[in-house]
This record gives C-alpha cells, sequence and structure tokens, in this order.
C-alpha cells in the first residue's frame, strides 16, 4: 500500500490481536506478531498513554481499555459469526476425518494467524496451538490463499522467500502447486513445511482472508484418499462461506 506508516499498521495489529484475546503479556504480544520486544513495549507504551489498551499491574497483562472493547469496532462480526459456525462443524470433520483441522485468518501483509482449531481423539495427533502465527506464503495455506488471491507472480515469490522451508523446495515447484490448487479448488503441502506432516488447505469462498486445513501424518493415506480428504475440505469451506 502507497504511503503506508509500518508503527500505524503495527499499532492496529496490536489492537486487533487485544480484541479477539484474553489480556496478554507483552512476550505473548510480541511473539504472536513477530514483534521484538523493544518495539513492541514502544507500541504498547503508546497505545496506553492514547487510552486504548490497559495494562493490568498485577500481572503486567494488557488488554483494550474498556471503551475500545465495548464499541466493537476492531471486530467484525460477519467473520466472528463464521468462526462460530465452523467450530463445532471443524470438531466433526477432525472426528470423523482422523485429522487436525484448523482455521487460519490473513492478519497482515506477512503473517497468517491460527483462530481455530480442532483435533482428533487418535492416541498420536498433530497439536495446533491457538493464537499462533506463520507466513503467509507458508505450507498448504500459503498456497490456497495464493490460488484464490492471484496476487501475481512477484509477490507470491516475495511469500516464498519469506519462508524457512523445513524440506527444501524450489521456488518453480511452489508455483506450479499454487497452479494446481486453482484448479483443484485445494492445495497440498508434503511435508515441506514441516517435515513428516501432510497437509491440505482450501479458502472459504468470498473470505480469501480466511483458509481451512487440515493435516495428518506423512504416509499415512493413499493418493486417493488425500484427494478424497481435500475435496472433503472444500465441501468444509463452502459451509463455511454460506
Amino acid at each position: 500500500m502507497a504511503g503506508e506508516v509500518r508503527s500505524v499498521s503495527q499499532a492496529f495489529a496490536v489492537l486487533r490481536l487485544l480484541a479477539d484475546n484474553a489480556p496478554m503479556t507483552l512476550s505473548d504480544i510480541g511473539r504472536s506478531l513477530g514483534l521484538g520486544a523493544s518495539s513492541c513495549f514502544n507500541l504498547l507504551g503508546t497505545l496506553v498513554a492514547e487510552g486504548a489498551v490497559v495494562r493490568d499491574a498485577p500481572g503486567k497483562r494488557y488488554r483494550l481499555s474498556d471503551g475500545w472493547a465495548q464499541a466493537g469496532l476492531l471486530r467484525d462480526g460477519d467473520a466472528r459469526r463464521m468462526v462460530d459456525r465452523l467450530r463445532p462443524l471443524m470438531m466433526r470433520f477432525a472426528q470423523a476425518q482422523g485429522v487436525t483441522a484448523g482455521l487460519w485468518q490473513v492478519a497482515s501483509r506477512d503473517r497468517l494467524h491460527l483462530v481455530a482449531h480442532a483435533e482428533s481423539n487418535a492416541v498420536l495427533r498433530i497439536h495446533l496451538a491457538q493464537g499462533q502465527r506463520q507466513p503467509l506464503g507458508g505450507g498448504a495455506v500459503g498456497r490456497a490463499i495464493a490460488a484464490v488471491q492471484a496476487p501475481g507472480a512477484e509477490e507470491v515469490a516475495r511469500r516464498f522467500a519469506a519462508v524457512r522451508w523445513e524440506k527444501p523446495i524450489a521456488f518453480a515447484d511452489y508455483a506450479a502447486q499454487v497452479e494446481v490448487a486453482a484448479r483443484a479448488g485445494f492445495a497440498l503441502d508434503e511435508g515441506y513445511t514441516h517435515i513428516g506432516i501432510w497437509t491440505l488447505a482450501a479458502a472459504v469462498p468470498q473470505r480469501s482472508d480466511y483458509c481451512l486445513s487440515a493435516s495428518f501424518f506423512a504416509g499415512s493415506r493413499t493418493a486417493a484418499e488425500v484427494t478424497a480428504l481435500g475435496q472433503a475440505l472444500v465441501a468444509l469451506a463452502e459451509a463455511a462461506g454460506g
């Protein structure tokens, strides 16, 4: 965005984070948004001084001031209703498919934010930490979002370069996978982001800033089963969009 002031964008990212979470420590906020301790401290100090954020001294945690919280200006009502509608559907999906399901939101120009997740009852299962962040281009989610947003080759390359891949992958292969995802409706990461874990992802229709994922252990499914799971995930995403 032309003329974007980075510190202002970061301040709003802090406000949105606090709007959707219980009071958080400085380190929790910095870790969630990828901010350094000094930058995060300065942003919070400014927001406290301006009356948008309150610091609860006993626990050294930060929260939105009552006025900002009650105004609800930072909350997307339609998105919140969608998330609430999806939670039980995700739980049933995770149990029926034996996967860990996640709902991701584009949090900034560079990051994704996990806003909801559901796990199966399997003894050995994949765990996602609520509120965790990952690079926008990472994993199946990054591919699926790029497939629906079609931001152009230069932007896809920028997102790709920001990811620390556990298993090396060439950009040409990544770009080809984005194209496959655009045709299939879902994307697949075959252990490039986390070795030993495969993930499928499908963007929510009409909400390209939200994307569903399904993670499972590598080698646990046939190619046909992976395709069937991807199609089931697309159906779940369509239910979310509706």
